[in-house]
């Protein structure tokens, strides 16, 4: 099968724990888990350290990803709750989403198994840098908004709904480039970057960013190169990721969590001068042509072409508003009730007002989902997934011509 939307850099089998505020209150009493501890970035070395990364995580409503001692701690973890095992990574999840619409995708996978053959949707092909079968889980937890978990001093709430993913994943960590890489980008319309953030052995990434960097040397100069970043369990490597990629990516993603990190404060994304100053420092630092970020609030694009891409951002806004509210199955038809939903009047006002005082911004209001089930897990990657389905539309109708 041959696409012409390549996504990478790595593929995860997740385990997707059903949430339990009770094992999870019953797990923090036993260990003696305090408010004052939730603070703390100690490494995920046993249990009680993974309930306190988990529980200071859900304190703040923000998500985040973390990396664990061993598989078997998280193995055993997720043993105590009923899961379902999944398909994750950023290129993964945005080439299910695809799927669901009926568009195929080549993905680049650094591990395989049995379960990556089970479920991954037949409309996607892949290559792999694996040379054997390999399963190093991801512990997904997702939280609702209101979640009440007791300690052993008190209660904390979820202020919003969010996730947490832990791993110990070292086909991720080494990231390997398969070598038909660069020939399955030779007729690509687009090609996903993501997945550098796993990575923690500063030598091992140079080595990778030169790999991705020849292998991208095959692409078409009109190929779109989308960059999403994510959490990089070691902070510096982002820059030098960027730096070594940035005179080739045409759209820069990351979410809230991310833009803030970057900017090094907490940014109210109701608050438009807020957001007008943190997108504005965030493009100084990463000055790409689009830089997208995306919020529960808005979507916003920023950059000399970001006004280009404003139906990327709605089909992106509808697909991961899709996911959020029905999880996993969905097709063209739910996007459009989502399409149907009222959009979030904070996000109308604050896209407003940034389009308004910026002439090289677009962007589109998230939209207001109401359910008691959501799914917080591959948001982003959905999100990417619907702002690459507009690229493959295009190119369908040009080839069409």
């Amino acid at each position: 099968m041959s696409a012409r939307l390549v996504l990478g850099l790595g593929g995860t089998v997740d385990y997707e724990i059903r949430w339990d505020a009770a094992i999870i209150s019953t797990l923090a009493r036993h260990y003696g888990v305090r408010r004052d501890e939730l603070v703390s970035a100690a490494p995920i070395e046993d249990e009680r350290a993974l309930i306190v990364a988990i529980l200071g995580l859900l304190e703040r409503g923000v998500g985040g990803e973390r990396f664990a001692a061993s598989s078997d701690l998280l193995d055993a973890f997720a043993a105590r709750f009923d899961t379902a095992v999944t398909l994750g990574g950023t290129g993964v999840r945005a080439g299910i989403a695809l799927a669901h619409l009926g568009i195929p995708s080549t993905q680049h996978l650094v591990s395989i198994d049995d379960n990556v053959r089970r479920l991954m949707p037949p409309i996607i092909d892949w290559v792999c840098s694996a040379a054997a079968d390999t399963l190093d889980p991801h512990l997904i937890v997702q939280y609702p908004a209101g979640a009440v978990v007791a300690l052993a001093d008190g209660e904390i709430v979820a202020p919003s709904a969010n996730r947490v993913i832990v791993a110990n994943d070292r086909p991720n960590r080494e990231m390997a480039i398969a070598p038909q890489l660069g020939e399955r980008l030779r007729d690509a319309d687009a090609f996903l970057v993501s997945g550098f953030n796993t990575m923690q052995d500063a030598d091992l990434l140079a080595a990778r960013l030169d790999d991705l960097w020849a292998a991208m040397g095959h692409l078409p100069a009109e190929a779109l190169v989308y960059y999403e970043d994510a959490g990089f369990y070691r902070r510096e490597f982002a820059a030098i990721a960027r730096d070594r990629l940035l005179t080739r990516i045409d759209v820069y993603g990351m979410n809230e969590d991310e833009l803030q990190e970057y900017v090094g404060r907490t940014v109210d994304l109701r608050d438009p001068a807020q957001v007008d100053a943190a997108l504005a420092e965030a493009h100084r630092l990463i000055p790409v042509p689009a830089l997208v970020v995306h919020t529960r609030f808005w979507s916003i694009a920023v950059g000399p072409r970001a006004r280009r891409h404003r139906s990327a951002l709605e089909a992106a806004v509808r697909v991961s508003g899709t996911r959020y509210r029905l999880g996993d199955v969905f097709d063209a038809a739910d996007l459009d009730d989502t399409g149907r939903l009222p959009r979030h009047p904070d996000g109308v006002r604050v896209v407003a007002a940034i389009e308004a005082s910026r002439p090289d911004a677009a962007g589109v209001a998230a939209v207001v989902v109401d359910t008691a089930t959501p799914t917080t897990i591959g948001l982003g990657d959905s999100f990417v997934g619907g702002f690459l389905s507009v690229t493959r539309a295009a190119a369908d109708a040009v080839s069409a011509l």
